[in-house]
């Protein structure tokens, strides 16, 4: 598949413009969030910072970092919510994580679907709430007999000090066969999700994995981390992966157990999908129990392709090579007509993309598939070494709001840990281009005159919509309407818009066929938002109507 091809504008004076509507404190500090890229230069971005007061942001909360991206999706866990019911209903069913009760049947343990919270109501605020959290502790495992509850604190649980650890650790030796534990996820905790992220990751490997060392009986294991089977994309991954004769132990946490969780320390090789989230987890079990970890993107086929390869290579198991080839083989060209079919309508269109975690970078492979340009691209909770690559991991200074995360002291198990490559073989696979514990960030794959742009403000949106004139912007719920409003198709990346899966050779399938409809009509240039359409004296003007009795 071809690349387009084009010669970007230079976006500086667009940045400029856009920088001058700033006071200049505020301006000065977005400066540092803005780059347009240049591949010969070794640039910085600003990021993980705190977002402007008054900039509206795409951002969500630590809590939802937490409950919402990391546990969510598990579907054996009673995810308590402590704090108002508010809280608990935001992040109830609202990123399209699918699951399968497998062996267990449909019968087996499926809490996704309820919605679990304490309910603090103002008497708790005043008096506390940790009687209230054991009472709905206590009322979840009557009911349910779950084999885990995670507490999850919201805001004002942290403003009235709650201890939700000491409750979850009363709680868990009272029940006896159910494992209880609490996170300090308070929604203000961070600057982002991305805080939320990293607590999760810090729970779950104290609590939960290493607690069973049942040994898996295949011949290839992997654990497959930062996949959220939104829209079914963990289900695409699943079906290629044993199609190849690779066992899963674990995914996180798309479909996920507690169980898989307790057991993935027995895997061979850790992936890692979306590195904002689940980096944490990588190096954690790289360091206590020896497994090595490796950055792929099962988003786009080529992309798909090589992250099989990829497995392949580490292995160095000739038999399982061959049956890597003989998959892609199979599956490569009902995508290959697909693509050219939808490239009568995409080659050479531009989208833009600003999405969490590493969609942002990930997605740009499936409209190079399209011959589409990426133009501009961000993060809305990235760190700097998510754009620049884990080469400036030593240079970033630690901040206030870092320090409000526990950050573990992790060693090696002196009974369990298992170099699972010598020093020698990962040198070889490094030789061989494959990125062993490393990850080179979005950057160095974006054209030159590229704009990134961290946490992008609307007013940004509204400014580099009207200089590139996209034909497609990817994003969240919270821009679509407003950039829809616009006169250009948005394709929500984070629940897919009730499309998917996007992932492997099947999802590249399914993702043409999405953006070649969104292309092909014409009903986006003939929108007119409101305060266009009404128009006083000539001028564009917003109307009220008042219906009377």
């Amino acid at each position: 598949m071809s690349e387009a091809k084009r010669k970007l504008p230079d976006p500086s004076k667009l940045k400029a413009e856009i920088l001058a509507k700033y006071p200049p404190k505020v301006a000065r500090k977005r400066d540092k969030s803005m780059v347009v890229n240049d591949a010969k230069l070794d640039q910085e971005i600003q990021s993980n910072v705190r977002t402007i007061p008054g900039i509206i942001t795409q951002r969500g909360c630590t809590y939802a970092g937490c409950k919402g991206v990391v546990l969510g999706p598990t579907r054996d866990i009673i995810n308590l919510v402590h704090g108002p019911i508010g809280c608990s209903f935001y992040a109830w069913l609202t990123r399209r994580n699918q699951t399968d009760a497998g062996p267990e049947g449909p019968d087996g343990e499926n809490f996704m679907t309820y919605c679990f919270s304490t309910d603090m109501q103002d008497d708790n605020i005043v008096f506390g709430g940790e009687k209230k959290l054991k009472e709905a502790i206590q009322e979840a495992y009557d009911i349910f007999h779950p084999k885990a509850i995670g507490v999850f604190s919201t805001c004002p649980v942290g403003l009235i000090g709650d201890d939700v650890h000491a409750v979850s650790r009363e709680m868990k030796e009272k029940l006896g066969d159910c494992n209880v534990f609490g996170f300090s996820c308070e929604g203000y905790k961070g600057v982002s999700q991305s805080a939320g992220h990293h607590i999760a990751n810090n729970q779950l490997f104290k609590h939960v994995v290493g607690n069973d060392d049942t040994k898996p009986t295949a011949k290839f294991n992997i654990n497959l981390l930062g996949e959220y089977n939104i829209g079914g994309d963990g289900f695409e991954i699943d079906r290629l992966f044993k199609a190849c004769g690779i066992n899963v132990v674990c995914t996180f946490s798309g479909n996920s157990t507690m169980g898989a969780f307790e057991t993935s320390h027995n895997a061979d090789l850790n992936l890692v999908m979306c590195h904002r989230s689940i980096n944490y987890m990588a190096e954690m079990m790289e360091k206590k129990f020896g497994i090595p970890w490796m950055k792929v993107n099962f988003i786009g086929a080529e992309s798909s392709a090589k992250a099989l390869r990829k497995v392949g290579e580490f292995f160095e198991d000739d038999e399982l090579k061959a049956r890597i080839e003989q998959v892609i083989a199979e599956e490569m060209p009902a995508v290959l007509a697909k693509a050219e079919e939808a490239r009568r309508r995409t080659d050479g269109k531009l989208a833009m993309l600003f999405v969490g975690g590493s969609r942002a970078h990930h997605y740009q492979e499936l409209f190079k598939e399209l011959g589409m340009e990426t133009v501009s691209a961000g993060y809305e909770f990235g760190h700097r070494d998510d754009y620049e690559g884990r080469k400036v991991l030593p240079t970033i200074k630690v901040d206030a709001d870092s320090r409000n995360i526990e950050e573990l002291k992790v060693e090696a198990d002196p009974e369990r840990f298992n170099p699972r490559a010598s020093d020698i073989k990962l040198e070889t696979l490094q030789e061989k281009g494959l990125e062993v514990s490393d990850y080179r960030g979005m950057m160095p794959d974006m054209a030159d005159n590229s704009l990134i742009v961290d946490d992008i403000s609307h007013w940004e949106t509204d400014k580099l919509i009207e200089f590139y004139k996209p034909d497609i912007f990817c994003a969240g719920i919270k821009e679509k309407y407003v950039v829809q409003k616009m006169g250009i198709p948005l394709k929500q990346l984070h629940s897919y818009d009730y499309g998917g899966p996007y992932a492997g050779f099947k999802g590249a399938v399914n993702f043409y066929a999405d953006i070649e409809r969104m292309l092909a009509t014409s009903i986006w240039k003939k929108l007119k938002a409101p305060w266009l359409a009404r128009k006083m004296d000539g001028e564009p003007c917003l109307c009220a109507e008042y219906v009377s009795n």
